[in-house]
C-alpha cells in the first residue's frame, strides 16, 4: 500500500471539496496543489476530474428532495420540465466549447502561472460585480425562487459559465457572479450554480473515466484506492462547504473571496519569479 499516494489523494480530495462551490476555482487549486505534490501527470489529471464527482454527489444529497421531485414529476409538472430544460440550456455553451477547445486549454493554460493570473483577474470581476449589485434593480422581484428562472436566464448563466474554461476562473464563480451581473439575486444564482454543477461536472467525469479506460496508463490497485480516498474526502468536505455557503450567502457578499484570490494569486506569482518554488510550465 502506497501511503504517500493515499496522503496526496486525501489532501487533493479535501481541497476539491472545499473549493468546488466557492468562487475561488477548484481546478486552479488542484493544479497548484497537484504541482506541489508532484501529482500532475496524466494519472493525476484524471484523478482530479474523477474526484470532482464526489463533490457533485454531495450536492445531490443536499438537494435530494428537489431532485427527486423533479425526476418523479417531470412528465406531469410543467415546472419540473422547465427546471430540467434550464439545466440543459445552461450546460450546452460550456460543454460545447470544452469539447472543441478542451485539449488546447489543457495544453496552454493548465499550469500555475496562468492560473495565478486568472485568480487575480477573477477577483477584480467579483469586486466589480458586488459594486454593481448594490445599484442593480433586480427585475422588480420577478425571481423569488429557482423555479422562476426563464430559459433566457439559464442561457445567460450558461454563457457566463464559459469563462470557467480558463483554469483559475472558477466554475461556481463564473455562474454565480455572471448570474448576479444579469440581475439574479445572489442566493438564487448560488443555488442554480449548485444544480448546474451536476450535468457539467458529471459529464466531464464520465468523459475522463472513458479516456482513462481506453488509455495505456496502468491503473494499479494503489491508484484505484487513491481514487476512493479522494472521492470520499471530496464528498465529505463538499457537503460541509455547501451547507455553510447556503447560510453564508443569505447575509454576506463575496468580497472576502476576492481578497483571498488576490493574495493567493500574488503569492504564487511571487514564489515563481523569486525562485522560491519551481512551478511546472
Amino acid at each position: 500500500m502506497d501511503l504517500i499516494l493515499l496522503g496526496k489523494a486525501l489532501i487533493l480530495g479535501v481541497v476539491e471539496g472545499f473549493t468546488e462551490f466557492l468562487p475561488i476555482s477548484s481546478t486552479g487549486h488542484l493544479i497548484l496543489v497537484g504541482d506541489l505534490l508532484n501529482f500532475n501527470d496524466e494519472r493525476g489529471k484524471a484523478f482530479e476530474v474523477i474526484i470532482q464527482f464526489g463533490a457533485i454527489l454531495a450536492v445531490c444529497w443536499e438537494f435530494r428532495q428537489k431532485l427527486w421531485q423533479v425526476a418523479s414529476t417531470i412528465q406531469t409538472n410543467p415546472r419540473s420540465r422547465k427546471f430540467a430544460l434550464n439545466l440543459i440550456i445552461a450546460s450546452i455553451p460550456a460543454m460545447s466549447l470544452a469539447f472543441v477547445f478542451g485539449k488546447y486549454i489543457k495544453a496552454f493554460l493548465f499550469s500555475p502561472i496562468p492560473v495565478a493570473t486568472a485568480f487575480i483577474v477573477g477577483a477584480l470581476v467579483i469586486f466589480w460585480a458586488e459594486r454593481r449589485q448594490k445599484t442593480l434593480v433586480q427585475s422588480e422581484g420577478r425571481i423569488q425562487s429557482i423555479d422562476d428562472l426563464t430559459n433566457l436566464d439559464a442561457l445567460k448563466v450558461g454563457l457566463a459559465q464559459c469563462a470557467a474554461l480558463i483554469p483559475g476562473t472558477s466554475r461556481s464563480g463564473a455562474t454565480i457572479i455572471g448570474g448576479m451581473l444579469f440581475g439574479l439575486p445572489r442566493a438564487i444564482a448560488t443555488e442554480f450554480s449548485f444544480f448546474l454543477a451536476i450535468p457539467v461536472i458529471g459529464g466531464a467525469t464520465a468523459y475522463e473515466l472513458l479516456k482513462l479506460w481506453k488509455s495505456p496508463v496502468e491503473i494499479s490497485g494503489d491508484f484505484t484506492l487513491a481514487i476512493v480516498v479522494g472521492f470520499i474526502a471530496a464528498f465529505v468536505s463538499a457537503f460541509v462547504c455547501v451547507r455553510w455557503l447556503i447560510h453564508y450567502v443569505a447575509g454576506h457578499n463575496f468580497i472576502p473571496f476576492a481578497w483571498y484570490r488576490i493574495v493567493f494569486g500574488v503569492l504564487v506569482l511571487l514564489s515563481a519569479y523569486s525562485g522560491l518554488v519551481v512551478w511546472s510550465h
